[in-house]
C-alpha cells in the first residue's frame, strides 16, 4: 500500500463513526477526490528519519494532518462561494451546502484529535489560527494576487505540519530548515496541491539531510 492510500484509508477509518450517515458520506466523498499529499508526506518524513518505522503506527498521524488540511480547505471553499447566497439554492442544496459546514468542522476536530497527545499538538494550532488570521486579511486585500498568496499560505502550513507530525511520529524534531524546505515545497506547485507521487524524488533524503542529525544522514548516504 503507497503512503497516499494508507492516509486515505487512516482518514476513513477515523470518521467512520461520523453520524448521520450523510455526514460521513459528505466526509469520505472528499477523500475519494482528495490529494493525499500531506498524509503522504507526514509517513515519508517518518520514514526518511527512520527507514525502519513501523508504518502503521504512523498513520493516524498522517491522518491527522490530512484531516485539519481537508476541513480548513473545505472552510476555504465555503467562505469564498457562499453557496448559500445562490438565487438558485433548492433545499436540497442548502442541506448539502450545511453538510459540508459541519464536515469541515468534523475534520479538523477529528484531525486535532489524532494529534492532540502528539509533538505535533502546538504546530496544529498554529496551522489553523494561522488560517483564520490570513482568511480575514483576505477580505481586505489590495488585489487578487494578495488574496491568492494569502490563500496560498495554507499548503505551505500545512507541509510544515506534515513535517513536524512525522518527525514526531518517530521521536524527533523538525528544525528551522526542515519547515522552510517544506513551505518551499508548498509554495514551488502551480496546481495548489501536487499528487502524492510528483513530489520530488529526493524530498526523503532532503528531509533526514536537514533534521541534522549525523546518525540519520550517515544512515542516508550509506
Amino acid at each position: 500500500m503507497d503512503d497516499a492510500a494508507r492516509t486515505r484509508a487512516a482518514a476513513e477509518r477515523a470518521v467512520g463513526d461520523a453520524e448521520p450517515a450523510a455526514l460521513r458520506s459528505a466526509l469520505t466523498d472528499r477523500f475519494d477526490d482528495a490529494e493525499m499529499t500531506p498524509g503522504a508526506l507526514t509517513l515519508l518524513s517518518a520514514r526518511a528519519l527512520d527507514p525502519d518505522a513501523d508504518l502503521a503506527g504512523v498513520e493516524d498521524h498522517a491522518a491527522g494532518v490530512q484531516l485539519i488540511y481537508e476541513g480548513l480547505r473545505l472552510t476555504r471553499e465555503l467562505s469564498q462561494t457562499e453557496p448559500w447566497a445562490s438565487a438558485d439554492l433548492d433545499a436540497e442544496g442548502d442541506i448539502d451546502a450545511d453538510l459540508d459546514v459541519l464536515a469541515a468542522d468534523v475534520s479538523v476536530s477529528r484531525g486535532f484529535y489524532l494529534l492532540a497527545r502528539t509533538a505535533a499538538a502546538a504546530k496544529a494550532v498554529e496551522t489553523v489560527r494561522a488560517f483564520g488570521r490570513d482568511q480575514t486579511l483576505r477580505r481586505d486585500a489590495a488585489d487578487d494576487a494578495a488574496a491568492t498568496a494569502l490563500d496560498r499560505n495554507l499548503e505551505a502550513d500545512v507541509f510544515e505540519l506534515a513535517v513536524v507530525a512525522g518527525t514526531a511520529a518517530v521521536g524527533r524534531t523538525a528544525p528551522e530548515e526542515l519547515l522552510s524546505y517544506a513551505a518551499d515545497l508548498a509554495a514551488g506547485d502551480d496546481d495548489r496541491m501536487p499528487d502524492a507521487g510528483a513530489l520530488p524524488d529526493s524530498t526523503g533524503e532532503r528531509i533526514a539531510h536537514l533534521a541534522d542529525d549525523d546518525r540519520v544522514a550517515s544512515s542516508v548516504d550509506s
